[in-house]
């Protein structure tokens, strides 16, 4: 992997375990987000950003949104970061490559989100 991405709690400082503890009780309260496989999963966390996930064997990531547990998608075109609802909020549908508007209308649909009515019939 790279230097600043580990899997090893050691290297987990006590907000991380914090944040992976709120992780691990979403996924029990909630279950882990639709479209998201359970093959694999793992704790892991990015030491230059900070953030604690949960990864799996094909590396999808999920993460805390406020409260809830969401995958944090990766836009296979452009490489555009972000949780769906923000994805959507801050893209035009019109300028998104079209494999990128393609990965976000499936992920919608595989989250029950509905699309704003822009979004349609591209």
């Amino acid at each position: 992997m790279t230097d600043y991405y580990t899997e090893n709690l050691a290297d987990f400082g006590r907000y991380d375990i914090e944040t992976l503890r709120d992780l691990l009780t979403a996924w029990i309260e909630q279950g882990l987000p639709n479209g998201f496989y359970d093959s694999g999963v793992k704790p892991a966390m990015n030491k230059n950003s900070g953030n604690v996930f949960l990864v799996n064997d094909d590396y999808q990531v999920a993460m805390l949104n406020d409260d809830k547990l969401e995958i944090f998608h990766s836009l296979p075109y452009s490489g555009e970061e972000g949780f769906l609802t923000d994805l959507i909020t801050e893209n035009d549908a019109h300028s998104l490559h079209s494999e990128d508007y393609e990965y976000l209308v499936n992920a919608a649909d595989l989250s029950d989100l509905k699309l704003p009515n822009d979004w349609l019939n591209i």
